[in-house]
């Protein structure tokens, strides 16, 4: 009976497609990417057509900053606040300066703290942002990060992890960096990982970490079109909770200049038996900043060789392996700055390897979709050109790795301009031998300008 029922066509091609299926369900991982590779998430629908004023209600906020009775205990603040308003306006057509940005957010505290004055927040959020070069990226982010933050009535802080020097950039390895730091100013219940040129430009995106999975957070970019370039796709946006973050082992520390890492960190969320979570694409919505193709980020030709290991390597490379110098913080008013020494890419000037050899084993055993977009990022990462929006001349001098100064022990001497001597009082400097200005290698202010 049971060897009829297996010999008939039917019976046979559902057992072929019940295997595609279970295959598909795992390789895609699980039924929340499965759905968004065919279907939009299900989610509220929001009229982009029509948008807020990112600071508006932010007066209601203000207005609540007297406690009722100190001596009694604040009620937690409502599970979805009441002052979020949807879609917003977002343009860069004026650079705000920092004392603009501080004077519309007068609640914000030294080192870009935040906490609600009328009730208790039910999350605490540690927003990382690695920079270098970008203040008036960093200028548009400050402006429109601040009361998006504020009306989700999150208790909040801001760290932008400054890479000194001029050598590669290693966007990974600063993120490394900023969550080590920021975990040891306070127990954040969430990570907040974010790219200096994305704006979110709907505030029901609230800034809190999914409990049991790593979150994509910047699922619908308008560079794609607003939706979801592949379904494992990590990049932009991320959120974990330091637990996650712990069990992927951080991010990759050997990914230097442009591409991999976020393949990388995909990778680690499975192997570590997690899945990606995603708000919908009807929410999480980002603007990009249209920039030029940054010196010193330049697309990494070892990304592919890299990825192949990520299986093998994951457990080593990471935050159990983060070597760096912290050369300066500072609480700014509206952030907190950590400049950085992380040193420089050991590959520098190595030639990566010919087609048919190491970097021809990832093509050939990957999905050609994942590598068509890796590439596709590339080029229209640098075709996206705004000459309204040029980078702010920042030249830094380059610090070295973990070597104790010669001569009269004294470091670098930072390059004219460089200095700020409005640095606060309580700048730590830490380094592990010689003296080295506080200012070493720190950002410049933002540009001046109207708004």
């Amino acid at each position: 009976m049971l060897r009829r029922l297996l010999e008939r066509p039917c019976t046979l091609a559902l057992l072929v497609g019940c295997q595609f299926a279970f295959v598909a369900y795992f390789s895609l991982g699980g039924f929340r990417n499965l759905t968004a590779l065919f279907a939009r998430s299900a989610g509220p629908v929001f009229d982009y057509s029509r948008t807020h004023d990112v600071y508006a209600n932010l007066s209601r906020l203000l207005s609540r900053r007297a406690r009722p009775d100190p001596a009694l205990p604040l009620p937690y603040c409502p599970e979805r606040s009441p002052l979020l308003v949807g879609p917003l306006t977002v343009t860069f057509s004026r650079v705000p300066t920092l004392e603009q940005i501080r004077a519309k957010n007068p609640a914000v505290r030294e080192g870009g703290r935040y906490q609600p004055a009328a009730c208790e927040p039910r999350s605490r959020t540690a927003v990382i942002i690695p920079h270098r070069n970008r203040e008036t990226h960093l200028g548009h982010l400050l402006y429109y990060l601040h009361p998006f933050l504020q009306r989700q009535q999150l208790r909040y802080g801001i760290y932008v992890v400054h890479q000194a020097g001029n050598s590669t950039f290693n966007r990974a390895k600063l993120l490394n960096v900023g969550v080590k730091e920021a975990l040891k100013d306070e127990e954040w219940d969430c990570l907040f990982l974010h790219d200096v040129d994305l704006i979110p430009e709907n505030d029901h995106n609230v800034y809190t970490c999914d409990p049991w999975n790593p979150k994509h957070v910047s699922v619908a970019m308008n560079k794609f079109g607003y939706s979801l370039p592949y379904p494992q796709y990590f990049g932009g946006v991320s959120a974990l909770t330091p637990d996650q973050y712990m069990k992927i082992n951080g991010f990759p520390n050997e990914y230097w200049g442009w591409g991999g890492e976020d393949d990388d960190i995909a990778t680690r969320v499975r192997l570590a038996g997690m899945k990606i979570a995603r708000p919908p694409i009807s929410i999480g919505h980002y603007k990009m900043v249209k920039h030029k193709g940054d010196k010193g980020n330049e697309e990494n030709p070892h990304r592919f060789d890299l990825l192949i290991r990520t299986q093998r390597m994951w457990t080593q490379d990471g935050m159990n392996s983060l070597t760096y110098r912290l050369l300066a913080k500072d609480l700014r008013p509206l952030y907190t700055n950590l400049t950085v020494d992380i040193g420089t890419d050991p590959r520098a000037g190595h030639r990566p390897p010919a087609p048919g050899h190491q970097g021809q084993r990832y093509r050939g055993g990957t999905s050609p979709l994942r590598e068509e977009m890796l590439l596709k990022l590339a080029r229209d990462g640098a075709g996206w050109v705004d000459p309204g929006l040029s980078l702010a001349p920042h030249k830094l001098p380059t610090a070295t790795v973990r070597q104790p100064p010669t001569g009269n022990g004294t470091g670098t001497a930072p390059a004219p301009g460089d200095a700020n001597p409005g640095t606060s009082a309580g700048t730590a400097v830490a380094q592990e031998e010689g003296t080295l200005p506080a200012h070493h290698g720190d950002n410049q202010s933002l540009p001046q300008g109207g708004r």
